[in-house]
């Protein structure tokens, strides 16, 4: 478990084309080519911890992985049973995706993750895809990992979610790839819409209509991904954050998908008063670009509405909101309390010890803005979080414990963050 001490920061101005590659992207395009007729080639694949499980597993299913350090790739012949446990690391996007590919493969699996992930509810995702005839169980009645699935024939469904969650889509989404009809998929709210874009991309009959997606079955498999993994907005935010809270300081975030479920954060920065531009510079699986974000006075704010488009962004937006004027509030995200650790409750109790005054809701909480002071903070084993504390430590100086975790999204933070200040890790 080791630790991480943060010095306080002069004012920057950097460019930076090494941001961590999308980690939503990569998990698919690793399990996406197991459907895919021919090689599928992946430039840019993130190469963390919790990808690279992915990776492995698709190995495990019977696909062939070449990689040769700059493209992988994949070559699979159908999913094979495997006689290995799948070990997801730390992802819930990895677990509750392979529940959805795997539940009408033939042959049985086990899924299961490190002592956090197996703590996190599944239900979410197991219980729809039972009702469809998958043949899914668990601890708690199917609820906690590790996961058995037996490959089954799978009815089609009109499944209408209560949650807005790309988890709970995309598993459902490829589960109606296999299923014996149409299927459709209902959300609340419009979540984030990497499978839907590369599924269909890839010759798959998917129609988006609002909320409403509508899947046909595969009549045969779908084309190779030819794709260069742009960089993860949800990694580049924390260097945004970090240039909007540190005065006379600017940064230009290079090759960073600007999907519009994905910059929602940017978008909540930027009326707390951040001066942020964008440049897109391509579109084909996703628009990617740069952006451009520049300190600016931060004002508080709510934020109510697409917290799905922004939900992992949340302990970075936070850190923001403390330094701002006022007093900003997150409601709806309740959804925070089943993450890599219970989200709320570890941002409040960071912000108190670093002084800021903080209520915590069952669906959120309320910041007031004030001057951040030095603290050791805990991360309790998620990544986010230890990384959204270091960079509020570019204001004040932070300790930051259990620190290992970064590795899973975001290996190269380290080396990043020290471009900016001197960062000892013990």
């Amino acid at each position: 478990m080791n630790s991480a001490k943060v010095t306080k920061a002069s004012p920057f101005s950097l460019n930076i084309d090494t941001i961590a590659p999308d980690k939503s992207i990569s998990h698919r395009c690793a399990m996406f080519a197991m459907l895919a007729d021919g090689v599928s080639e992946i430039e840019n694949f993130l190469r963390a911890e919790d990808t690279l499980n992915s990776l492995n597993i698709v190995k495990n299913l019977g696909a062939k992985v070449e990689d040769d350090g700059n493209i992988i790739k994949i070559s699979s012949e159908g999913i094979k049973e495997s006689s290995e446990i799948l070990d997801c690391g730390n992802s819930g996007t990895g677990i509750r995706l392979f529940c959805g590919l795997l539940s009408s493969a033939e042959g049985h699996f086990v899924l299961t993750g490190d002592e956090y992930l197996r703590r996190r509810p599944m239900k979410r995702v197991t219980q729809p895809l039972r009702d469809i005839g998958a043949k899914l169980d668990g601890r708690k009645d199917g609820d906690l990992a590790p996961l058995s699935i037996r490959g089954a024939s799978l009815k089609a469904f009109h499944y209408e979610s209560k949650i807005a969650s790309a988890q709970v889509k995309s598993a459902m989404i490829l589960a109606a790839l296999r299923a014996d009809g149409i299927c459709t998929y209902t959300e609340p709210e419009l979540s984030r819409d990497h499978t839907e874009r590369m599924l269909k991309g890839m010759g798959a009959d998917i129609e988006v209509n609002g909320l409403r997606t509508t899947i046909k079955p595969m009549t045969k498999l779908l084309t190779p991904l030819k794709i260069r993994v742009p960089a993860d907005p949800s990694s580049a935010f924390f260097f945004a954050v970090a240039a909007a809270i540190t005065p006379n300081a600017s940064i230009v975030l290079e090759g960073v998908t600007l999907n519009v479920t994905r910059i929602e954060a940017f978008r909540a920065l930027e009326r707390m008063g951040a001066d942020i531009r964008y440049e897109i510079t391509q579109d084909k699986y996703e628009p990617i670009g740069n952006i451009s974000v520049k300190h600016a006075p931060l004002k508080a704010i709510t934020v109510e509405d697409n917290i799905s488009w922004l939900i992992d962004e949340l302990p970075a937006l936070s850190i923001a909101f403390a330094c701002a004027e006022g007093i900003s509030v997150v409601k709806n995200a309740e959804e925070l309390r089943v993450k890599e650790s219970d989200r709320i409750s570890t941002v409040v109790n960071g912000l108190k010890a670093c002084g800021i005054e903080v209520e915590e809701f069952h669906d959120g909480y309320s910041v007031k803005g004030a001057e951040l002071k030095e603290a050791t903070v805990n991360s309790h084993g998620d990544h986010r979080i230890a990384m959204s504390f270091m960079i509020a430590g570019l204001k004040c100086g932070m300790s930051v414990e259990d620190v290992d975790c970064v590795n899973t999204s975001f290996p190269n933070f380290f080396e990043l963050l020290s471009r900016i200040t001197k960062v000892e890790v013990k």
